[in-house]
């Protein structure tokens, strides 16, 4: 029964965190972009920032169960080791952004918050994406 009521707190746990580094890299979008993505996306029904916070999420969520998949057996060091990949990745998403806005032309936090669907948003989509599954990848 221990074992059982271990494993229930240790997913709850887990979860949490998974959580709580899904919202952190909410907000760290929600910096890289003009307006406020809440506003944008669910109010004003903006296509362009709803697809780039969608492939956010997506990548932190690969990189969070690839970081819980591969936890050692200890709940504490897991959770430990999973918040630093999940900080990491996060702070790689952002880094790729800022890299993407500054290789192309215009403003990309721009492009996507104005009122047209912009092409541009296609490939943040597969970078954000591609950067996340390389990071889950790199977990060891």
């Amino acid at each position: 029964m221990t074992d059982i009521l271990s494993g229930l707190l240790s997913t709850v746990a887990f979860a949490a965190l998974g959580l709580v580094l899904l919202v952190v890299g909410f907000y760290v979008i929600d910096l890289l972009t003009p307006g406020k993505l809440g506003q944008l996306i669910f109010v004003e029904h903006r296509r362009d920032p709803a697809l780039l916070l969608g492939s956010s999420v997506v990548a932190i969520a690969t990189i969070v169960a690839t970081s819980i998949y591969t936890a050692e057996a200890d709940t504490l060091q897991g959770l430990a080791e999973t918040a630093a990949y999940g900080l990491i990745g996060i702070v790689l998403l952002a880094v790729a952004f800022v890299v993407l806005d500054l290789i192309t032309p215009g403003r990309l936090g721009e492009l996507m918050t104005d009122d047209k669907d912009d092409p541009a948003i296609w490939v943040t989509v597969a970078v954000q994406l591609a950067v996340g599954v390389i990071v889950a990848a790199s977990i060891t």
